[in-house]
């Protein structure tokens, strides 16, 4: 009796990944990103989304000013075979603004995630993801939900550990730029 053979799949590293855009198998404006070596497309970003995340830049970019990059859609390098383009990132300010690499999770203050029709994976696969590598806090304005920004602190090898609910009336403070707060009603609207 012949043993069956089970199809496994292909997983690429980030550097296969950059490979198949020099090659042009890949393009630079096409919606996919790396997540644990697999390809995902993304979905259209529709105008709800899209009007979000300018806001956010608007906000923040304001908010921060020289003290932070405001990367929209950017990507973050988190492991050989990881690098998710969430919507928006504060960086850590660099000379370069990150010319010679893509950023890392050391070098990430905050990343947020605007959910629209994306809530699941955001939450199922991109929080984990961002967890392991270890990134600090990560925010998830889920437009389905217009009217808090979830909160995601500590980072461990299993998600985060702390979550909590921030509604209109309140503010965030923006993680490794002390005294630097921002109301949620500014970001949402």
């Amino acid at each position: 009796m012949a043993a069956t053979m089970r199809p496994t799949r292909r997983r690429f590293t980030v550097d296969e990944y950059h490979k198949m855009v020099d090659c042009g198998i890949l393009h630079e404006d096409d919606r996919v990103e790396l997540i644990e070596g697999e390809i995902v497309q993304m979905s259209p970003i529709g105008s709800r989304h899209a009007a979000q995340v300018r806001r956010l830049n608007r906000v923040l970019g304001r908010l921060v000013a020289d003290r932070a990059i405001v990367a929209v859609q950017d990507p973050v390098a988190l492991s050989p075979d990881s690098e998710p383009e969430p919507d928006v990132t504060l960086l850590a300010p660099r000379p370069d603004f990150y010319r010679a690499r893509h950023p890392g999770p050391e070098d990430v203050l905050l990343l947020i995630e605007v959910s629209d029709s994306s809530a699941d994976h955001d939450r199922e696969i991109k929080l984990p993801l961002y967890a392991r590598a270890g990134i600090r806090e990560v925010w998830i304005v889920d437009l389905a939900a217009p009217d808090a920004v979830d909160v995601h602190q500590v980072p461990s090898a299993t998600g985060f550990t702390r979550a909590l609910r921030h509604a209109r009336g309140e503010t965030l403070a923006i993680p490794g730029l002390p005294d630097t707060v921002v109301a949620v009603d500014a970001i949402l609207g």
